[in-house]
C-alpha cells in the first residue's frame, strides 16, 4: 500500500542546512516531498531540480505543505511561524537568536498547531540529554560537567547544544559547571562528566558530518506532521 508523503516547505533553502536539508530530503526511508523552497532573496531559478522557490516577500504564495522547516534567521523568523498558524501547518524550526516576544510567540502557537524547537536536531544529541537527565537524578551529589569541543570559527560558548545538555542535568538537581575548546575543524563533540568519590562516568556525543542535522529535522519533520498541538522536544519524537 503506497503512503502518502509528508509535503515539506523548506524556509531558509539558500543557506547551509538548507541546501543539506533539500539535498538529503530525497534519501530519506521516510516519504517526504519537498513542495517549496523559500529564500531571503529572488531566486535565480524558479524550479530546481522540481522544486518550486520563492522569495521570502512571496511565501503567502508557496502551495499546501503539512510542515514547515525553518532554518533561516531572528528576522525572517516571524512570517513563517504565523504561516503555519494560518495554515494549520506544523512547524520544525532551528533559527537560533530569538527574541523574548518570538519565544512567547511560540508558545502561544503551540496552542494550535504542532511546534518543535530546538538548536540542535542530532538524534544522537536527543538520547543523550535523556540519558545525562537520567543520570544527573540517579546521581545526586556528584559533580558533573560539560565540556564541548567545536571549530575554531565557533563563536558562542558554551555552545547551546551544551547549556541544553547542562538544563538537563539541571533539571535533576545537578550543580553544572562548562568547559569550551575551540579547535581545527571539529563539527562538535559534547562530553557531559559525572564524578563521585572513586568513581566516574563519562557520556559522550561526537558528530564527524553536518548532515546529521538535516537528517534529524527531516526525521522530526515526518513524525510531528499531522499530531496534537503542542511543543515537542526531539527526543519526544525518535520512533
Amino acid at each position: 500500500m503506497e503512503t502518502t508523503p509528508t509535503r515539506i516547505l523548506i524556509h531558509g533553502a539558500s543557506g547551509r542546512m538548507g541546501q543539506a536539508l533539500l539535498r538529503l530530503a530525497a534519501e530519506q526511508p521516510q516519504p517526504l516531498q519537498v513542495v517549496a523552497a523559500v529564500m531571503r532573496k529572488s531566486p535565480a531559478q524558479r524550479v530546481v531540480e522540481g522544486v518550486p522557490y520563492f522569495a521570502a516577500s512571496e511565501l503567502g504564495g508557496v502551495p499546501a505543505f503539512d510542515v514547515a522547516i525553518d532554518f533561516s534567521l531572528p528576522e525572517g523568523f516571524d512570517p513563517v511561524l504565523a504561516l503555519c498558524v494560518q495554515r494549520g501547518a506544523a512547524l520544525v524550526s532551528g533559527t537560533t537568536g530569538l527574541g523574548a516576544a518570538q519565544q512567547d510567540a511560540l508558545a502561544q502557537a503551540a496552542t494550535r498547531i504542532p511546534l518543535a524547537w530546538a538548536s540542535n536536531f542530532s538524534l544522537g544529541v536527543a538520547v543523550l540529554t535523556e540519558l545525562v537527565e537520567r543520570a544527573a537524578a540517579a546521581l545526586g551529589g556528584w559533580d558533573c560537567d560539560v565540556v564541548e569541543s567545536h571549530h575554531v570559527h565557533k563563536k558562542d560558548a558554551p555552545s547551546g547544544t551544551a547549556l541544553t545538555l547542562g538544563e538537563a542535568a539541571g533539571s535533576a538537581g545537578a550543580p553544572v559547571h562548562y568547559a569550551s575548546l575551540r579547535a581545527g575543524d571539529i563539527v562538535g563533540e559534547h562530553l557531559v562528566q559525572f564524578t563521585g568519590l572513586g568513581e566516574r562516568i563519562e557520556l559522550v556525543h561526537r558528530a564527524t558530518n553536518r548532515d546529521i542535522f538535516a537528517r534529524g529535522a527531516l526525521h522530526v519533520a515526518h513524525r510531528l506532521a499531522g499530531r496534537a498541538p503542542g511543543q515537542y522536544r526531539v527526543r519526544d519524537l525518535l520512533d
